[in-house]
């Protein structure tokens, strides 16, 4: 089948059942840890800081990851960063497990885990052409990691509001501490021949220099990148103010909650596997485009939706629109850049990505403070359709300006 066909290398297919088991852990977790945060403290900015320290890692460390991962063996990074990552994952089991629920160590142990993530999606990111063997399949592969990532968005929660209501939290978090063993087991049976690297000639700063360089030189990949990252900073943060929606506004438990999160990773299933069945790359600008019209325009009538039903159904819009953005981006990047510059480029994705959440999610938690959690959703997806505009202005000013 057309959507499957990067399945067809050996390597790529061991990476996509391993993760397809360790993500639906990750995503226990997280759903796991920001209704225990709420549940501890009953604070909206608490949910943003601890939204904030897992992801801040990646703003101040993707660019150097990017430069890290292009001069050493990327599979030898990932097999690092798997295994300290459940470490990670053990230890926040364990303070949970003997009853030690302090909000100064859930917040110490997310801050380690951006940490490793801000090395980890770099080199898995720019691993993924190794995987394939016909590098035409990679946009397919591109797609299909997101379309498996998006069923973990869909299945981790569902699972974690049973396992929450039934079993507790710790639970949760000794599932995500297992969910590495499959894929520490799919990675040690790969066979993936990385291009000789190598001594570097120049130091590390030197080529972080040259990165930059590179992607603000080139406007194709520079406008995009930060439209990305203004949708990162004031739009995606919208996700951390859904235990508030699913608790407060309509009277919810954690059950409640994972649909909300299920809801998003529905919606962002259904823009991946239109992704990974596009045989045309020429059309990804616009489908950008069209996407981030309808992740703000859902958020914009999620925000005061009177019912639950419909409050999820506006979430799965967001979901199809935050994907469709999102990984239509990633694929943009991967396909345009430079071979010798593809991982300090997917680091700059990385961190107009990853690096503006944690900004976005303090601002949107002091935002909810001040004028509620219902306005500031509101304000979010104005944003949203806001930078869509600017980014269609400025391709229609780009192109005037080619044609005279």
């Amino acid at each position: 089948m057309t959507m499957f066909r990067s399945l067809k290398s050996r390597n790529f297919k061991l990476f996509f059942y391993g993760q397809s088991i360790s993500l639906i852990g990750t995503w226990m977790q997280k759903t796991a840890v920001s209704w225990l945060v709420y549940q501890l403290t009953g604070s909206a900015v608490l949910l943003g800081v601890v939204g904030f320290v897992s992801l801040i890692p990646s703003l101040v460390l993707s660019p150097y990851a990017g430069s890290l991962v292009d001069r050493h063996d990327r599979y030898r990074i990932m097999v690092i960063t798997q295994l300290v990552s459940m470490l990670q994952a053990g230890a926040l089991a364990g303070i949970i497990f003997f009853g030690y629920k302090n909000i100064l160590a859930i917040i110490a142990l997310s801050l380690v885990q951006g940490i490793i993530n801000a090395f980890d999606v770099t080199c898995r990111q720019s691993l993924m052409v190794e995987m394939v063997d016909d590098k035409n399949d990679l946009p397919n592969a591109i797609a299909l990691n997101a379309t498996m990532t998006n069923f973990a968005r869909i299945g981790g929660p569902a699972i974690a509001g049973i396992i929450l209501s039934t079993f507790g939290t710790d639970v949760c978090f000794i599932g995500n501490f297992l969910s590495y063993i499959p894929v520490l087991i799919c990675l040690f049976m790969m066979n993936i021949k990385t291009p000789v690297i190598a001594k570097p000639l120049k130091s590390i700063w030197t080529e972080l220099n040259e990165g930059f360089k590179y992607v603000s030189g080139d406007k194709e990949l520079s406008s995009i990148i930060m439209v990305l990252a203004l949708t990162s900073l004031f739009v995606i943060p919208f996700n951390t103010l859904m235990p508030i929606f699913a608790k407060d506004i309509f009277n919810g438990d954690a059950k409640t909650f994972s649909w909300f999160e299920s809801a998003v990773g529905l919606g962002a299933i259904v823009s991946a596997v239109y992704l990974a069945n596009l045989k045309n790359s020429d059309i990804l600008v616009k489908l950008i485009i069209i996407a981030g019209g309808i992740f703000g325009t859902s958020l914009i009538l999620m925000a005061y939706a009177p019912q639950l039903p419909l409050a999820l159904f506006f979430m799965v819009l967001s979901g199809v629109g935050m994907m469709g953005q999102t990984s239509g981006i990633n694929t943009y990047i991967q396909t345009h850049a430079l071979p010798e510059m593809r991982g300090r480029a997917i680091s700059y994705f990385v961190m107009a990505y990853q690096g503006m959440i944690p900004v976005g999610s303090l601002l949107i938690g002091w935002l909810a403070h001040v004028v509620g959690p219902r306005p500031a959703v509101l304000i979010e997806g104005l944003i949203g359709l806001t930078a869509t505009a600017g980014f269609v202005y400025y391709r229609s000013r780009q192109a005037a300006v080619k044609v005279v």
